[in-house]
């Protein structure tokens, strides 16, 4: 076997061969995917560079040489539209933004070189127009459904992040605007090129393209997380407006070549900017050196402005007495300065419209539309803006004569009379007596020609025969001024009422002396008037400067000493039955173990309303915020009696107390906050109530936050009305607590909106219990057989007296009608005519909120209230427009409410329902039965629903069986 394996050759190795070394480098030559290149010559070699991966110092090389050409007129330039350009920039937004911006520090710190010069090469109308077709893209994505392979999770969204942070980066500066306008007038010769490049710049900023995909973007990034949301300012509505505004200032005052060319380029940009949604942010921004007094640029604006077609003049216009309203004519005092300063703002705010109105040829139809106009536009603003607005259109005669006659025909509509918010009324009235004095002063021919006419009798006869007292009420007022300014001694009219003796109709009746003078729009500078901020970043409606009388301080809460005696405490020995107690070791705030977590200097209650703001405002102090929220109710109803210290700082805490969020999560922190709000309507009834009112609708709040506005305009009207006691019972905090958990909405939401609607919700409850069980009561005997065959009980006297209850003082009834009611009902047809069905008030939730709000006001007022028949009417009118939203259960249960609460206030007076309302009880009866007969029983849903529409066709049958004869007329034209 061992023969079998024999060896054939054997070969020995030296040395030198084993330490041979078998790793031997080869010479390459550089591969086609990646060529060296040393030089930039051209955007061949920029692009190659960029596509093949390139290091920071190739990638700084290849940015340094883009920005270089950014100033070159002729061959290429990274910021004039070109197919190479286009190339360049799209490599640089789709590969190179992710692979390098994302090693920056944060887009807090200051930027990089390299990512300065990504920006200035991305600074044109193809840079952001890349970004936003990219950003477009990558939302797309995230819509797709996930594969297996994609990656999931905060990782998916951030190349969204980056682009958003490249973005703002490209558009933070108040020149970009003006850069890129004149990069295309310089470096483009074709005039129609030039516009073409404009325009779609123009459409990209000012149209809503960058500002809605940067929302969207943003949106989904907070919808991954906090840490991954960058908070960019850019897809923030506000922000961005301002932020176009500021660089269309920049334009104004630095662009000086070509001027008509510059001025053309602004009016595009402007007129695109105006229907973006955010007028007034923009003119706030653009023109802030006329709003602040500094005239230097007031040419420039006119060319801008005259420029625009005639309905984009008209938002800029009205937008310019908006913001002028807010930061100029609104003063919450009536104190000598602030009227001092008053006369020089209303000055300088109308000579700016002046200078506006000739700058850029202006019709002043758009004054006298905005005055008098049946948009009714200055429903809503101060009385000083009305008097800015008149003594601007006063400087012309014949357009101050057209605003008088429009104002005085609408004065005297009957259909205004009858359905127009007693609100827009007041207003009215208010501009044509200041008219009529302007026009005495001027042209008192015309006025006493106008006075003769047919349109003024017609007017004031139509008032006088109102069924409204109110209505009636500005009638005389206007009658009389008008008579006091053209007629003769022995002609003048008289009337004898009660109220135009009031401090109500003197201060009408003084409209007709208001003679302010013009000034300059020098008087409009920061320094020389004084701006107070709006409360809620809201206009205010202060049609009178008149304060309710304040409750008197009885005479029993403070004591008296009379005189201090030294008492001699005897012998020591009537101390030996007294027990003795140890002296405690340490102090109880000692109990904790680490001695860093005591806290010696704890907060003290507030004592003055200054101190309470300040608590209020201070919410890093969990133990000083939770102290001046526990005790503002009972602080602010301490201090109403007592000095000025509440009215001169209501309206500063009412919108702190509105806008203050739980932070801490504090316990039972909604309903302090509203104990606190309630506390500030009842202390100023009338002042805070209008607040409220305005707050709700123009406030820039949340839903839980303007419900709760709502509950304390309820809760307060209830309280004046001397309801607070049964209040308490029926809306405490734990009353929503016991529901079935299958009612609750999520924990999250439940603590938001639990207690601003269960209180309304309780109260609402308690009402129909009270309104119906009258009726099924009725009912009930009424099939309990004939009368002859029923006994009945007969009580004492005494005991009938004992269950007869005491009338209360009516606080609520005085002011229900200026403070509560109408500013409510008013401003709900002028908000959604100016902001249309999508406005968050017509929502289920805030609506169903506001018909409970005004039932319990209207049946907390009581049947005796002065003013019921005008807020009948009103209310009534209201009712019946909101039919058409009843399909959701929710507004149908509480317009059913409202319909039953109204007809149950009007019981008494049930012939003038039938006389003065009968069309509407005809409209309402037929309704209601077709509710009834369609919604279904069985539920408790519907039970409740078709309960509530009996109750109110009881009512309503009965006020029709009854005067049937009275209503034949009416029925006959209603069928």
């Amino acid at each position: 076997m061992e023969g079998l394996l024999a060896p054939i050759k054997t070969t020995v190795r030296s040395d030198v061969v084993q330490q041979e070394n078998f790793l031997v480098p080869v010479r390459t030559e550089p591969s086609h995917g990646r060529k060296q290149i040393f030089s930039v010559n051209g955007p061949e070699d920029t692009l190659e560079i960029l596509k093949s991966e390139p290091d920071h110092d190739e990638l700084s090389r290849v940015l340094r040489w883009l920005k270089a050409t950014a100033d070159a007129r002729e061959g290429f330039n990274i910021n004039i539209p070109s197919p190479q350009t286009a190339q360049v920039v799209y490599v640089l937004v789709n590969d190179i933004i992710s692979d390098y911006w994302a090693t920056s520090s944060g887009r807090n710190t200051n930027k990089s070189t390299g990512e300065r010069l990504l920006v200035r090469c991305l600074s044109s109308v193809t840079g952001i127009g890349a970004i936003v077709a990219r950003l477009r893209q990558l939302l797309d994505q995230l819509r797709a459904p996930q594969g297996q392979a994609e990656i999931s999770g905060i990782n998916r969204f951030q190349p969204l992040g980056i682009l958003l942070d490249v973005l703002e980066a490209t558009l933070d500066s108040d020149a970009f605007v003006a850069s890129v306008w004149n990069d295309i007038y310089s470096y483009i010769s074709e005039p129609s090129l030039k516009s073409l490049r404009w325009k779609e710049f123009v459409s990209l900023v000012a149209s809503g393209k960058v500002l809605s995909i940067a929302s969207e973007a943003s949106l989904a990034l907070d919808a991954v997380s906090e840490s991954v949301a960058n908070g960019n300012w850019v897809g923030n509505g506000f922000g961005y407006a301002t932020w176009l505004g500021r660089n269309m200032k920049h334009m104004i005052n630095t662009l000086l070549k070509d001027r008509v060319a510059s001025d053309t380029a602004l009016s595009q940009l402007l007129s695109k900017a105006l229907n973006l949604g955010y007028t007034d942010h923009i003119v706030q921004a653009a023109f802030s050196d006329l709003l602040n007094g500094i005239d230097r640029s007031l040419e420039k604006v006119g060319n801008v402005i005259s420029a625009l077609s005639t309905h984009e003049q008209k938002l800029l216009v009205y937008s310019v007495i908006r913001v002028l309203s807010k930061r100029h004519l609104y003063r919450p005092q009536s104190t000598a300065t602030n009227e001092v300063s008053g006369d020089k703002a209303r000055g300088g705010v109308a000579a700016l419209l002046v200078a506006l109105i000739k700058t850029t040829q202006l019709h002043q139809d758009l004054l006298v539309d905005w005055l008098v106009g049946t948009s009714a536009d200055a429903v809503g603003y101060c009385h000083n803006t009305h008097r800015a607005v008149i003594l601007a259109l006063s400087l012309d005669t014949d357009q101050m004569m057209k605003a008088l006659q429009i104002s005085l025909e609408l004065f005297g509509d009957k259909l205004c009379i009858k359905h127009a918010p007693m609100l827009q009324q007041e207003v009215n009235a208010q501009i044509l007596l200041m008219l009529v004095g302007y026009a005495y002063r001027t042209d008192k021919r015309s006025l006493t020609v106008l006075a003769c006419s047919s349109i003024y009798l017609n007017a004031i006869s139509n008032r006088i025969a109102a069924s409204s007292p109110r209505a009636r009420f500005l009638g005389m007022i206007v009658g009389t001024a008008v008579s006091q300014l053209v007629d003769s001694e022995d002609k003048k009219m008289v009337f004898s009422a009660e109220e135009l003796s009031g401090s109500d109709g003197q201060w009408y009746a003084y409209l007709t002396n208001v003679n302010d003078k013009i000034g300059s729009i020098s008087d409009l500078n920061p320094a020389q008037v004084p701006s107070v901020k709006c409360p809620g970043k809201t206009m205010t409606l202060v049609t009178r400067n008149i304060k309710p009388p304040r409750p008197t301080k009885a005479l029993n809460t403070t004591s008296k000493i009379i005189t201090i005696e030294e008492i001699d405490n005897g012998s020591e020995s009537e101390l030996e039955d007294l027990p003795m107690y140890e002296k405690p070791d340490s102090d109880p705030s000692d109990e904790d173990d680490d001695p860093t977590l005591l806290q010696r200097n704890r907060p003290t209650a507030p004592v003055y309303i200054q101190d309470l703001i300040a608590g209020l405002r201070d919410t890093e102090n969990f133990d000083r915020h939770k102290l001046a929220l526990t005790t503002a109710s009972s602080l602010i109803r301490r201090k109403a009696t007592f000095g000025t210290e509440v009215s001169d700082n209501i309206e500063g805490l009412a919108t702190l107390l509105v806008g203050l969020s739980d932070k801490w999560g504090m316990e039972h922190f909604q309903k302090l906050r509203l104990q606190g709000m309630i506390a500030m309507l009842t202390a100023e009834p009338l002042r805070m109530g209008q607040w409220f009112s305005m707050t709700f609708y123009n406030g820039d709040y949340s839903m839980g936050q303007r419900a709760s506005v709502l509950t304390t305009l309820g809760l307060g009207a209830r309280e004046l009305a001397g309801l607070g006691k049964e209040d308490a019972a029926l809306t405490g905090a734990n009353a929503s607590e016991n529901a079935f958990p299958s009612k609750r909405l999520p924990e999250t939401l439940h603590k938001i909106y639990a207690l601003e609607a269960a209180p309304m919700n309780a109260l609402s409850q308690q009402l129909e219990r009270n309104m119906i069980q009258p009726m099924a009561a009725e009912a009930a005997d009424k099939f309990s057989g004939p009368n002859a065959l029923k006994v009945r009980t007969f009580s004492s006297r005494m005991a009938a007296e004992r269950k007869r209850q005491k009338p209360m003082p009516n606080a609520l009834a005085k002011v229900v009608a200026e403070g509560f009611f109408f500013p409510l009902t008013g401003r709900w047809r002028i908000h959604l005519q100016a902001n249309g069905e999508k406005s968050t008030h017509t929502t289920p939730f805030l609506l169903t909120h506001l018909l409970k709000t005004l039932s319990l006001i209207l049946h907390a007022s009581g049947p005796s209230t002065l003013s019921l028949p005008q807020m009948t009417a009103e209310f009534w009118d209201l009712l019946l427009s909101l039919r058409p939203r009843a399909t959701d259960p929710s507004v149908l249960e509480a317009l059913l409410f409202a319909f039953l609460t109204l007809l149950d206030i009007n019981e008494n007076d049930q012939r003038r329902l039938a006389e003065e309302h009968a069309k509407e009880l005809l409209e309402t009866q037929e309704w209601v039965g077709n509710v009834f007969e369609r919604i279904g029983g069985g539920s408790e849903e519907g039970d409740r629903v078709r309960m509530l529409a009996a109750g109110v066709l009881m009512r309503t049958r009965e006020v029709v069986e009854r005067y049937q004869r009275m209503l034949m007329g009416d029925l006959v034209d209603f069928m």
